[in-house]
């Protein structure tokens, strides 16, 4: 029998993305927080390219791996790559992990500008990409974001069918990659999903920033994870944070949620106002980008079953490459507007619909928007008595999680 540890499943998804910029002269950024299979997909490039152009050089660097470990600027880097080079033909470089080369924009610009060189490098760190190489490369730079799996590639994953108790896996432990080759055991995925999270903190966020307060920012962490899918506001985060004994300015607390987001462990959803869409600049809502390590940081508790679904209804709408809101009419709340080029949809999300209230409620406030754009509620009901309820759809969750709005 094949080892799991050997199975090359190719994420098609982001393949398909990068490979219209084959042989560009773009860099290629591959982004997304650690452990989500960064480093996989920019393999499987490597690999699709050398079956393209078996004549090619082909230059590859790990800064994961103790070999690189010398090339710690772009100077080092710049010689390195030169010295790796060959005139004679295309050269492909691939950096893994390359935030950890001090100011490597400078040599990507050096060697864009040779014209010999295909260039893709996968990072955590999305600021440093967005700022720093918008300013050295003007636009010659893609970036395609990788996240945790998506439910149908968790299934792939695990050799899993597609059924409730592999649904209930999946919003407990989340999609990171490697959980595959791990017993569904909750101990040792917790001790794995501890590591996956420490390694994000320390070196994403707290050795980058140089942070001094780490109880302050795990603290912060912790309220978000409590606080999945609930509008944030200054005071709950203010009354939450004296209740721990530390006092934080509103400028504080929201670059210390940047440097989060910037890691790539949380997302953060805008507030739109529906009638106006104007963009709130507070009360927006966090959501987690693997529930797994979210579950992991508060623990998988079932009463908080309504703001996991909301977070994986929300990774899975990011997977759709829909940008996504939460929505503001009157006095009603709207969990999602999601938009992508002229589409938008809106989007109540339930555990389950079991009451006449609740389907009030939940129906009620999208019934309540007089446009035409398509409107549905996701639950985890198996089945009700219609798919629809004055005229809005419903949705299964596991429907939604394996074919989207089909």
């Amino acid at each position: 029998m094949k080892s799991k540890f050997n199975k090359n499943i190719i994420r098609t998804h982001y393949l398909e993305k990068v490979r219209p910029f084959f042989n560009q002269p773009l860099i290629k950024i591959i982004t997304g927080q650690r452990r989500v299979g960064k480093s996989r997909i920019l393999l499987q490039i490597k690999e699709e390219l050398e079956k393209l152009n078996p004549m090619g050089n082909f230059i590859y660097i790990d800064k994961e791996k103790f070999d690189f470990d010398t090339i710690t600027d772009y100077k080092i880097l710049m010689q390195f790559v030169l010295n790796q080079s060959n005139s004679a033909t295309a050269n492909y470089l691939f950096i893994d992990e390359i935030q950890e080369i001090k100011d490597f924009e400078k040599a990507l610009r050096s060697l864009l500008s040779e014209n010999n060189f295909d260039i893709y490098c996968t990072g955590s760190n999305a600021h440093l990409f967005s700022s720093n190489l918008a300013t050295y490369l003007s636009g010659r730079q893609i970036e395609i974001e990788v996240k945790s799996l998506s439910y149908k590639e968790f299934l792939i994953f695990h050799d899993l069918s597609n059924e409730s108790q592999s649904l209930s896996m999946y919003l407990k432990y989340g999609g990171l990659p490697y959980l595959m080759h791990l017993p569904k055991n909750d101990e040792v995925i917790n001790d794995y999903l501890g590591n996956v999270l420490s390694t994000i903190m320390y070196r994403d966020v707290i050795g980058r920033n140089q942070i001094r307060d780490v109880a302050f920012l795990n603290n912060l962490v912790k309220f978000a994870a409590d606080n999945t899918g609930n509008l944030f506001s200054v005071r709950n985060i203010t009354n939450y944070l004296k209740s721990q004994n530390s006092v934080k300015s509103t400028s504080v607390v929201h670059n210390y949620l940047n440097l989060l987001i910037d890691a790539n462990l949380i997302k953060r959803s805008p507030r739109m106002d529906i009638q106006g869409l104007k963009i709130f600049e507070t009360g927006e809502k966090y959501y987690f980008q693997d529930i797994g390590i979210r579950n992991y940081i508060i623990g998988y508790r079932p009463q908080d079953i309504n703001k996991i679904i909301e977070n994986v209804v929300f990774n899975q709408l990011q997977n759709l490459d829909y940008q996504v809101f939460t929505g503001k009419s009157a006095e009603r709340e709207i969990d999602f507007i999601a938009e992508k080029k002229n589409e938008r949809v809106y989007i109540q999300v339930a555990y389950l619909l079991n009451s006449e209230k609740v389907l009030e409620r939940e129906f009620g406030n999208l019934n309540q928007i007089s446009d035409h754009y398509p409107k549905y509620v996701i639950s985890t009901d198996e089945i009700l008595s219609t798919t629809s309820y004055k005229g809005i759809k419903h949705l299964r969750l596991i429907d939604f999680l394996t074919n989207g709005f089909l």
